[in-house]
């Protein structure tokens, strides 16, 4: 029998993340608006200074329109007989695949609030991917080297996919 289970964060408090994703849009409508009126006024009138605020108009529109979807993300983890896989959603559409990972590879993992956490955050050259979007969520970090590189992740699971982990990883390698 398959061991499965898909988890997706959401933030709990993101207000902000919605005030800058309006604030994009109404930039992104001035800055483009902009941009065309000043083509017009390039039509009529050639000079450089025309030219370079169309330029930095319509870039600036061209850049928040990349940048706007990354005010409303979501992150999710997907969990399957030990191996783990990790996305990032943002604005519900644009699905970007993190990296996936067989949890029998860890070498130490457990819940940020251990102090084991702190032991490994110290160490030098580790190179932490933080996968979670609340900070006061149930945070869980793994450890683990590939290829001479200290990695570290920290992400948040609910506590379902957290006992489903522990019966997938080493002995010893869960820190509590």
């Amino acid at each position: 029998m398959d061991c499965f289970k898909e988890d997706v964060v959401v933030s709990r408090n993101n207000l902000l993340g919605n005030i800058l994703y309006v604030l994009c849009w109404m930039f992104l409508v001035v800055f483009g608006l902009y941009g065309l009126l000043m083509l017009q006024v390039l039509i009529v009138s050639f000079n450089v200074g025309t030219v370079l605020m169309t330029l930095l108009s319509v870039g600036a529109a061209v850049l928040l329109f990349f940048v706007k979807d990354n005010f409303k993300v979501e992150f999710e983890y997907a969990f399957t007989n030990g191996s783990l896989d990790f996305a990032k959603v943002m604005h519900g559409a644009k699905r970007k695949e993190l990296g996936s990972m067989n949890v029998a590879n860890v070498s130490a993992c457990g819940h940020v609030a251990h102090d084991s956490f702190r032991k490994f955050l110290a160490m030098k050259d580790v190179k932490r991917r933080n996968w979670f979007l609340n900070r006061d969520g149930n945070l869980f970090y793994f450890y683990y080297v590939k290829e001479n590189q200290k990695n570290m992740i920290v992400i948040e699971p609910s506590e379902e996919m957290v006992e489903m982990i522990r019966r997938y990883v080493p002995a010893g390698v869960y820190q509590g």
